[in-house]
């Protein structure tokens, strides 16, 4: 490991941000948690940021050395408020970024794409995390846990298509290694759990699991996308029923070795997870 000085986690109140913090202070490390309404981990001193405040951006980046990027919400064009973030974080001596994207958006994509293109350009020392699907979506304030605790359906476009959920457990992980070891993987990491599952499988896990049914309502892509329009901007409500089509297609359907191989331990099963957090 190398000897960062602090570490600045943006998104620190969010699924893998909180995650991050814990482990890193856990670790002996320095960390400045920074969210919109920023919590501190223990030991740590929290700071207020918000992407669309530039005025945030001087006391976040005061003293850090390397920081984790969650672009803002629900943005499909996030590069346009996280650009000048990043030559500002440059120029004040950020050396290390690691950057929250997805497995299904590529380097010069869509929304964290263009981020993830512009990288390596602007620091040294980098990584761009690319998870898979969250088991905590199942769990936490998402459409899929909400639909699941209200009726027990899992709504989707995905078809029999099947994914490698990941843990934010272990994605947090990787990121720990990503932001401190002794040489950044300056390059993109694909994070899965151990099994491509689909949503059937999943309710059926779930229903093991919980002792509740749970079944999976299949949706075609437009009734998806008219829905999510309801409450998302059309561009947006139509990439991620995009993204549930591209499922259906088979395109996350596969498995790395990325935890194993960086972390040293296997990922968590679907059914761990469950059992650690729905039963």
């Amino acid at each position: 490991m190398s000897t960062p000085g602090t570490t600045l986690v943006i998104g620190a109140t969010g699924t893998t941000g909180s995650r991050l913090a814990s482990q890193l202070a856990a670790g002996g490390h320095r960390v400045r948690p920074a969210a919109r309404r920023a919590t501190a981990v223990a030991g740590t001193r929290a700071v207020r940021f918000d992407w669309n405040d530039p005025a945030t951006f001087a006391e976040a980046l005061d003293g850090t050395d390397r920081m984790y990027l969650v672009p803002p919400p629900g943005s499909p064009e996030p590069a346009a408020v996280m650009m000048p973030f990043l030559r500002q974080a440059r120029a004040a001596g950020v050396r290390r970024a690691v950057l929250l994207s997805s497995s299904a958006i590529s380097a010069g994509g869509p929304a964290a794409g263009q981020v993830h293109q512009a990288l390596p350009g602007l620091f040294d020392a980098w990584a761009v995390l690319r998870p898979s699907w969250f088991m905590q979506n199942f769990s936490c304030d998402h459409p899929h846990a909400r639909s699941i605790r209200a009726d027990g359906t899992l709504l989707t476009a995905t078809g029999e298509g099947r994914v490698g959920f990941v843990d934010a457990d272990d994605i947090a992980s990787v990121a720990v290694h990503a932001l401190t070891s002794a040489q950044a993987p300056n390059t993109d990491l694909v994070i899965t759990g151990p099994q491509a599952l689909s949503y059937a499988d999943v309710a059926a896990v779930l229903t093991e699991v919980t002792g509740r049914t749970v079944t999976h309502r299949q949706l075609t892509y437009e009734q998806l996308r008219d829905g999510l329009a309801a409450s998302l901007p059309a561009e947006f409500a139509a990439l991620l029923a995009g993204l549930d089509r591209a499922i259906a297609d088979g395109a996350e359907d596969r498995t790395t070795d990325t935890v194993q191989r960086l972390t040293g331990r296997p990922p968590r099963s679907f059914r761990a997870f469950a059992e650690r957090e729905m039963a």
